[in-house]
């Protein structure tokens, strides 16, 4: 039987991960990958990087105010510098991470959507995956589609593989 304490830490964990698996695509993104669309009038792929982004820190200020940072302009940002998707990937994530732990340490649930701090991870982790699906799918309609060897490694391992036998590049 795991510690309540073990079962926090690997959810938390879950949430790096996520995050790590979202740069790793955007790391892994091929010529052109960032204006990708599904369909013509869809968001590009920057777009949705850069509105996980927004929904993060959105969700934050309406239901942990007191970690809410700066909400971005615009939502749906046409973004092209990797390095600037990067970085506010991180710093949203990690905006989260801080809300849900401080939640959790100061028992309270969440001010509007959420019943627990914990359902507000699984629901941007459920929310990143569908909008990675996306992603993937944009890719394969515009003729640069990730394989699943490439894929695989960045995305799938990451959520399998054992703490312990994370590659440096992993962490």
């Amino acid at each position: 039987m795991t510690s309540d304490q073990s079962v926090l830490e690997a959810l938390l964990d879950s949430w790096d991960r996520n995050n790590r698996i979202l740069v790793n695509l955007l790391r892994g993104l091929p010529e052109g990958g960032l204006e990708a669309r599904a369909l013509e009038g869809s968001p590009s792929i920057a777009e949705m990087f850069t509105h996980i982004h927004f929904v993060r820190l959105v969700f934050i200020s309406e239901d942990a105010p007191e970690f809410s940072k700066e909400l971005p302009e615009k939502e749906w940002v046409a973004e092209r510098d990797p390095d600037r998707i990067v970085h506010m990937l991180n710093e949203s994530a990690k905006t989260v991470l801080d809300a849900v732990k401080g939640r959790l340490e100061a028992r309270r649930d969440m001010d509007v959507h959420y019943d627990h701090p914990i359902l507000l991870l699984q629901h941007m982790i459920w929310h990143e995956g569908y909008h990675q699906g996306q992603m993937k799918l944009a890719l394969k309609v515009s003729g640069r589609p990730l394989s699943d060897e490439t894929a695989g490694p960045l995305t799938w391992d990451v959520w399998m593989r054992k703490k312990s036998k994370l590659k440096p590049s992993d962490s």
